[in-house]
């Protein structure tokens, strides 16, 4: 039996490869041990057995979705009964909520994330204890650090006072994918770009960034405002988390280093979904300004070539896991983003930052055959990316979806 017999083929009616070019039209798709073989035209092609050939000439394939940023351990529940129980809950009450989370977000085809950190370090047990038995890939930060009497509780362990940050990671051990360090305050949702401090120095920043990267680990900085953003691009960090009135500099610089910027803009639209949920501690008006200026920054990211990321914050207040990959799409689209760059920011920038590129972010020759599929056109993106039809892992249908 010859290699080219142990083939099969996939008809897809448009390919989005993930690299940011346009949507191609009948794509034949030739798999062989689970890779991708080759990818052409099919028009005039000659087609094989039918046997061998899945018809999907009717559906719009896609890479799987990756999230860059977010809270495996927190529901994105808008009640506060149960966000308050989970951040008294201990690990082992977690972990079926960590695999509540993973189901959602494989049921979006959402199927590598980067946890942003987590106040126990669940995450570290809960990978060991279950190592391969999930479907979604998670590259974890572990606990993460911020300064004594700032910001950073929620997804932290114990405050840094005296030590460094150096000497708390080489104290921690953490068993970690990539650090995670807060680096600002939360944005204000009652008062238009109001700035905090930064919490380390960009000399401190800059040693843990050199420790980490010795050992392989990239460094992800919470950071809003020009000044803390700023002492993490100077540290040489390799992406900021949010980055909310960073200003045109900051981004300027950002696009010079090839620094990666994860701007969670559906977590703010979300807060303004919900203002009324949070009583008079939150402005509608400001929120929604926030958010303008937030896609405003976005806009420019694109015009001097910033690298985005996708991240969503998911467990944030409102902001689901899995769907709100595609509601943070829309936000990136909105902001002058074409289908198929939003589609890249979740796809091949995500697989980059995330150092899983060689597996994932991308349908091309010689990668696994992994990829969505969603009924349709390319004109029905994002919205149904939703509803999926099948997600193909190694060139066939997985099992565990479920539609």
């Amino acid at each position: 039996m010859t290699d080219s017999e142990l083939s099969h083929y996939i008809l897809a009616g448009w390919l989005i490869d993930g690299s940011g070019d346009k949507a191609r039209r009948r794509q034949l798709l030739i798999v062989s041990d689970g890779l991708v073989d080759a990818i052409s035209p099919a028009d005039g092609a000659d087609f094989p057995d039918p046997a061998r050939l899945t018809d999907l000439s009717h559906c719009t394939v896609v890479p799987p979705l990756l999230d860059s940023h977010l809270h495996l351990c927190m529901s994105g529940s808008i009640d506060q009964t149960v966000r308050q129980a989970q951040q008294r809950a201990g690990c082992h009450q977690l972990y079926g909520v960590i695999e509540e989370h993973l189901r959602q977000l494989f049921g979006h085809g959402v199927l590598v994330v980067r946890d942003g950190g987590d106040r126990l370090g669940c995450l570290v047990d809960y990978r060991q204890e279950r190592a391969g038995d999930g479907e979604v890939l998670i590259k974890r930060s572990g606990q993460a650090y911020f300064r004594q009497g700032r910001y950073g509780s929620l997804i932290g362990g114990r405050p840094i006072e005296t030590e460094t940050l150096v000497e708390r990671w080489e104290q921690d051990g953490q068993q970690v994918d990539q650090v995670k360090v807060v680096n600002s305050g939360l944005n204000s949702l009652h008062e238009f770009g109001r700035e905090t401090r930064p919490q380390f120095s960009t000399a401190e920043l800059a040693a843990l960034v050199a420790r980490a990267h010795a050992q392989g680990k990239k460094v992800m900085v919470h950071a809003n405002g020009r000044l803390p953003v700023r002492a993490a691009l100077d540290a040489g960090c390799d992406s900021v988390e949010h980055g909310y009135f960073m200003g045109r500099e900051n981004l300027e610089l950002m696009a010079e280093r090839g620094i990666f910027w994860v701007p969670t803009m559906y977590t703010m639209k979300a807060y303004g979904d919900h203002a009324d949920a949070y009583r008079g501690m939150a402005d509608r008006r400001v929120i929604e300004k926030t958010l303008d200026h937030q896609l405003e920054q976005v806009a420019f990211a694109r015009q001097c070539g910033v690298r985005v990321a996708l991240g969503t914050d998911a467990g944030s207040a409102g902001v689901l896991h899995g769907e709100a990959v595609v509601e943070e799409m829309k936000l990136l689209i909105k902001a002058g983003y074409r289908l198929e760059e939003a589609i890249r920011c979740a796809t091949e920038e995500n697989a980059a930052l995330l150092g899983v590129e060689r597996q994932w972010g991308r349908i091309a020759r010689a990668r696994p055959a992994n990829f969505l599929v969603t009924r349709g056109t390319p004109a029905q993106l994002p919205r149904k990316l939703s509803y999926l039809e099948a997600i193909y892992l190694g060139g066939r249908p997985a099992a565990a979806y479920r539609r």
